[in-house]
Formats: structure tokens, C-alpha cells, sequence
């Protein structure tokens, strides 16, 4: 368990968040499958609400902002940065697509939201009040998150080239990834990879592991809660996990860590 009350480090993965078409029904699920709870939702932010973890922030949930009602439920991930201007002009420079200009959200911080050369959307976080996940390593919050595209080669070389990314490649011939490390970090704080084969026509994008005791009880929480499951549970190098979906199909990862990266 850990508590951070401070900004992290620029490029490193710090929220997620979530638009629902019904935010209680949502809340709900949520609350069955990792346990919970929420601040209230604040009107003049959009009827945004954070997810807590004995009281502290690990996610955001909003309702479907008007004029978005197409488009796909998916958990968004955020990089967290020093300089949002700058990091915003180096990403556009490199080959992003902006999605909406970068914008303050109250005294909490600014953000803004990006496609990437390869056609992953992510956002990027400058906190002030709002320092991003403030508990990790627990059940609950967030575990891990990483880029899957089809060109994992070029997604790296973007990275890098606005954060400064380094690499450490644990990939197979058939199924590249490779974990990275933000400039000055001790661990890494995330992955970039290339799509399983055997997925198909899968969409590039980000996503996101939750961290929970017991994979197998978690999925039966899932189905019990009218979620999917698109992956049973299964072993893997750095624990045991499974692919499920929530009420409006956005899918993640729930995940037992069997030690650090």
C-alpha cells in the first residue's frame, strides 16, 4: 500500500477515467467489482466524481458528455506532465492529432487529449490540487497501463520523443512489447506492445489493469454484476489476470501482481 501526495513524474501513467452512459448504474458495478466508493458528483465539472480507495483517489467517472453519446466507452489513460504547453507542442510536432485544446479544470490542474501517430488516443495531466492516482499497490487501484498498437515501433519513437522514455524490450518474435521508464525512474511505469495475433482487427489504445486480491472471485464479481468476460483468468510472468468488460463494454484488466516489474 501507498499513499502519493505529490505530482508523478513526467510521462508516467496518473489517472484514468471513464464517461457512462448511467453513472449510477456504473457506480454500481464498480462498486461490486473493486470495492469503491465515490465523491459526489459535481455539476459544474460535468458530473464528474472521483473513485476512492479508503478515502483517496484512484479513477474518474463522468457522464457521457452531450455531443458524445457515439462515441466509445473506453478507460482513458493520462500522462502526467511538468508542462503541458510544451509537451503539447513537442506531441503535435512529433506526429499527434489534438483532440481538444489543453484546458484548466478549476484549481485541480489542466489536460488535454491527443491522438497518437499510430491512432491511440491518451491525455496528458498537469496537477496542481489534483496530484493524479493517490493510492496504489493495493486492491482497488490502479495496477498498470499500456499502449497496445500495431505499430509499437513508431508509438515508442513518439514516447520517447516527448518524454523521454527508455526501454527494456521482454517481447517474443510474434508479440513485441517492452516495458519503459520515465527520465529519472527506478521502475518501469508501463508498456507498449504489439496486439496478440489472435485478436483480430483490435483498435490501438491504452488501457488499464486494477489490481485486485483474487482474479478468479473478481471475475465471478464481474459476471455477477451483468459485466463480460473476454479473457478467463490465466498465469502470466508478473502474476495471473483476466480481460472483462463494464455496463457500457469499456474493457480492462483485473490483476493479482505477483511482485514488482
Amino acid at each position: 500500500m501507498t499513499t502519493r501526495t505529490t505530482p508523478w513524474p513526467a510521462g508516467t501513467p496518473c489517472w484514468v477515467d471513464l464517461m457512462a452512459t448511467d453513472l449510477e448504474h456504473t457506480q454500481k458495478f464498480y462498486r461490486d467489482v473493486l470495492g469503491w466508493t465515490f465523491s459526489e458528483s459535481q455539476a459544474e465539472y460535468g458530473g464528474y466524481c472521483n473513485a476512492l480507495v479508503d478515502g483517496e483517489t484512484v479513477a474518474g467517472l463522468s457522464p457521457t458528455m452531450e455531443g458524445m453519446e457515439s462515441a466509445p466507452h473506453v478507460w482513458s489513460v493520462y500522462l502526467a506532465t511538468d508542462d503541458l504547453a510544451a509537451d503539447a507542442a513537442t506531441a503535435v510536432e512529433a506526429g499527434a492529432t489534438q483532440v481538444f485544446e489543453p484546458m484548466e479544470v478549476g484549481p485541480f490542474g489542466s489536460m488535454g487529449m491527443w491522438i497518437d501517430p499510430t491512432g491511440a488516443a491518451f491525455g496528458m495531466w498537469q496537477a496542481n490540487e489534483h496530484t493524479g492516482f493517490r493510492r496504489v499497490e493495493e486492491p482497488g487501484t490502479v495496477a498498470w497501463c499500456d499502449l497496445m498498437t500495431r505499430d509499437p515501433g513508431a508509438a515508442q519513437e513518439f514516447y520517447q520523443t516527448v518524454f523521454g522514455y527508455t526501454y527494456q524490450d521482454i517481447g517474443q518474435e510474434n508479440m513485441p512489447y517492452a516495458l519503459f521508464t520515465v527520465p529519472g525512474g527506478e521502475q518501469p511505469a508501463g508498456g507498449i506492445g504489439g496486439p496478440d495475433p489472435a485478436a483480430g482487427d483490435a483498435q490501438p489504445g491504452w488501457s488499464v489493469a486494477f489490481q485486485v486480491d483474487d482474479v478468479d472471485a473478481a471475475v465471478e464479481r464481474v459476471r455477477a454484476a451483468g459485466g463480460t468476460v473476454s479473457a478467463d483468468p490465466s498465469d502470466f510472468e508478473y502474476g495471473r489476470m483476466a480481460v472483462v468488460a463494464g455496463p457500457d463494454g469499456e474493457v480492462f484488466v483485473v490483476m493479482t501482481p505477483s511482485g514488482t516489474v
